[in-house]
């Protein structure tokens, strides 16, 4: 059973590929996402600092991973990800800074993740890809299923002014978004 709480020792590290170039000075845009807390929010319209954090999926325990999970590069970590940015929220907020996840899975998949980790922000759910397509978002399938890779995205009033790609290790991306405050 695997502990989705750290990371193997060994994965492999992504590389940049250069997928996620084009981002930083395009706005977001209009796209309504349903979140972890029932709201719909619509990315193109948040105002002041947001941080819109991208993982490929979370496993739920007691759940196997797909097969060959970690060794596709960057693919292991949502979870010290999301813990990550559980614990950094509070100096966030006191910098005015929003919060988001976002994965391609369902809300109710993603409800689990966000109750387990009592996560302060609410997760975004792209599982019609809408986002994806919209800024051309770097993917990879696996079992048939479209995911995000790892990345995140830092706006100020809808245009996004830096971008982190590839994120590694996942459990530091939140670190490095506090240190571009």
């Amino acid at each position: 059973m695997s502990n989705y709480n750290t990371t193997p020792d060994n994965l492999p590290v992504p590389q940049d590929d250069g997928a996620a170039q084009h981002l930083k000075g395009m706005s977001l845009p209009s796209v309504t996402l349903m979140g972890t807390d029932g709201a719909q929010v619509d990315v193109g319209n948040l105002k002041g600092w947001i941080v819109i954090y991208c993982y490929p999926m979370t496993g739920v325990p007691g759940v196997p991973l797909p097969s060959g999970w970690d060794q596709i590069p960057g693919a292991r970590g949502c979870t010290p990800q999301s813990n990550a940015y559980k614990e950094a929220h509070p100096a966030l907020k006191a910098l005015g800074v929003k919060v988001f996840g976002l994965s391609t899975q369902s809300t109710p998949y993603q409800q689990e993740l966000a109750e387990r980790l009592q996560l302060p922000f609410p997760v975004l759910s792209d599982v019609q890809l809408q986002l994806q397509k919209a800024l051309h978002l770097p993917t990879f399938i696996i079992e048939g299923k479209t995911l995000i890779k790892r990345l995140t995205m830092v706006a100020n009033d809808g245009v996004i002014q830096q971008v982190h790609y590839p994120v590694f290790p996942s459990n530091k991306d939140a670190a490095w978004v506090l240190s571009l405050f």
